[in-house]
């Protein structure tokens, strides 16, 4: 009976005795001893993972306030980036403003040597030149020029300064257009400077053109557009006390009186020679010579190719 237990049951009815091996005990025992270890393993398992999670998302919120910190200085540094641009514009309008009070500007009696000989030019020259330069109104619809080239009192700031644009009348969605070919070198909301959503232009032969205060891009950074291609639509963004287009034209870092360009057309070819003397166009037109050369040596070829079959 060594190898036996008896296990007593007792209720109201009575007690009631049951004999078990040693077998069956131990069995229960060690079913016991597995349980209360996959229990404890468990639990063990679970601290573990509870104690990961603690360090992740201490790991986590480091991360997150160094994101910030990162945001903040992001933010610093393209605020000082901001106030740079703005004091390089500043001293460039001062400069312009100081050139044209000492006469240093070229004035339409400058030598004619100095000036761009367009008897010379052919058709073709002429027609790339109203291509690659900055030309006509950049609106679909010719409008009314509200603030023009010079010293001004902003019409929000009320501060006396050089305004180095024209703001164009244009209401909320008007379509704004290319005035040459160019590559978008910018198109977003430009911070600091007031001009709101900014679309800027890189021509070639050293141009760029600026369009500000836009409600909408239809154009992205690195896109390549054409003359009268549609860039934006016409808003009210930025520093501003109703809805306009503000315009700049750009020539090697100098910002130039865009209105000259505005009406320019191969009707009045000559005249913005006259009037835009800080440009050095006779040697501009040498470029766009040699363009027109090579494109008319493109077409005959392609012409004796045709003539052949």
């Amino acid at each position: 009976m060594k190898d036996r237990f008896t296990v007593t049951i007792s209720d109201f009815r009575g007690a009631k005795h049951y004999s078990l091996h040693q077998i069956v005990k131990r069995f229960a025992l060690a079913v016991l001893f597995l349980v209360l270890t996959i229990v404890l393993g468990g639990a063990g398992a679970i601290y573990g993972l509870n104690m990961q999670i603690e360090e992740l998302n201490t790991i986590r919120a480091d991360k997150a306030h160094l994101a910030k910190q990162i945001e903040q200085r992001n933010n610093e540094l393209r605020n000082i980036l901001s106030q740079r641009e703005q004091e390089i514009n500043r001293m460039d309008l001062e400069l312009s403003h100081i050139e044209s009070l000492v006469g240093l500007e070229p004035s339409p009696e400058t030598d004619r040597h100095e000036r761009l000989d367009t008897a010379s030019q052919t058709a073709l020259e002429k027609a790339l030149m109203l291509r690659t330069i900055p030309n006509g109104w950049p609106l679909k619809e010719k409008t009314r020029i509200t603030s023009g080239y010079g010293w001004r009192n902003h019409p929000v700031t009320g501060e006396r300064s050089f305004h180095a644009a024209v703001d164009m009348r244009a209401p909320v969605g008007r379509k704004v257009t290319a005035t040459a070919d160019g590559v978008v070198n910018y198109a977003a909301k430009h911070r600091g400077s007031g001009l709101g959503n900014l679309v800027i232009l890189d021509h070639d032969f050293g141009f760029r053109t600026h369009y500000a205060h836009l409600s909408e891009f239809k154009v992205e950074q690195g896109e390549f557009v054409e003359k009268g291609e549609v860039i934006a639509l016409s808003g009210a963004t930025g520093n501003v006390n109703g809805p306009h287009l503000h315009y700049e034209i750009w020539h090697l870092q100098r910002k130039l009186n865009p209105e000259p360009f505005l009406d320019w057309s191969l009707s009045n070819y000559d005249e913005l020679f006259e009037k835009e003397g800080r440009v050095k166009w006779e040697s501009l037109a040498k470029g766009i010579s040699q363009r027109a050369q090579v494109l008319e040596r493109q077409l005959s070829a392609m012409g004796h190719d045709s003539s052949e079959n």
